[in-house]
């Protein structure tokens, strides 16, 4: 059963080395993230899942131990998936590597740890059917959950400017912070792809794992410094 989720965007920006001289720009948002993970450790998991999108080659499960590097971003930076005495062969992709690195601000030892990747174009009626599949596989289970918004939000975002960005995310950032799952649920996929929102496969495999759940959310956070839209919240 789902009794906690913590929501987070997954730059690699949010890792100050990788920010360098732009690092503070992100800091509020670096501390809305632990906060998060704060309600995660609160909730008393027995276990922890962590979710991120990822291309079609990163998907399935990574285990604890597993190791994220920063060395594509051009900073000698590696961050473990949790505690563990030796370090699988398979390495996490950027959005499980931010993950690790977020939990391992709060010195995560509440709970194992595991990864999911979830491909960014995973239908709907699947990622909604592996929400439930978390959820019943131990009795208290906590997902962190990464993803961004959309990519479009002005003419220097990564996606360009698109007029129908700003109410994608207002739609998202309203659906997150009242834990809405019937609205995640109806995210469109294709506007999402469209609009480059990587968040959206994540955020359905959480509506799934979550129905049922009876959870409160919370918004802890929302901005889109570079045109894209990050979101924090926190449902317990």
């Amino acid at each position: 059963m789902l009794v906690a989720a913590a929501l987070c965007p997954c730059p690699p920006l949010l890792v100050p080395e990788v920010a360098a001289g732009a690092a503070p720009e992100l800091d509020a948002l670096r501390a809305a993230c632990l906060d998060a993970i704060g309600v995660l450790a609160a909730a008393r998991p027995d276990r922890l899942v962590v979710l991120g999108p990822v291309d079609e080659a990163g998907g399935g499960p990574y285990p604890q131990g597993a190791i994220g590097s920063f060395r594509g971003f051009g900073v000698d930076l590696e961050v473990p998936l949790g505690a563990a005495e030796t370090a699988p062969d398979r390495e996490l992709p950027p959005s499980l590597s931010v993950g690790a690195w977020l939990l391992s601000r709060t010195d995560w030892d509440d709970a194992p740890v595991e990864a999911l990747g979830v491909a960014r174009s995973l239908p709907r009626d699947r990622c909604l059917a592996m929400g439930q599949e978390i959820a019943a596989a131990a009795p208290r289970v906590a997902l962190l959950v990464l993803g961004d918004g959309s990519a479009c939000r002005t003419v220097k975002a990564p996606g360009y400017f698109d007029e129908r960005a700003e109410a994608f995310d207002a739609e998202v950032a309203r659906a997150l912070g009242d834990a809405d799952t019937d609205a995640l649920a109806a995210l469109g996929e294709e506007p999402a792809a469209g609009l480059q929102a990587s968040g959206r496969a994540c955020w359905q495999v959480l509506a799934g794992a979550a129905q049922g759940a009876g959870l409160s959310g919370r918004l802890l956070r929302e901005e889109a410094p570079y045109g894209v839209g990050y979101f924090v919240a926190a449902w317990s």
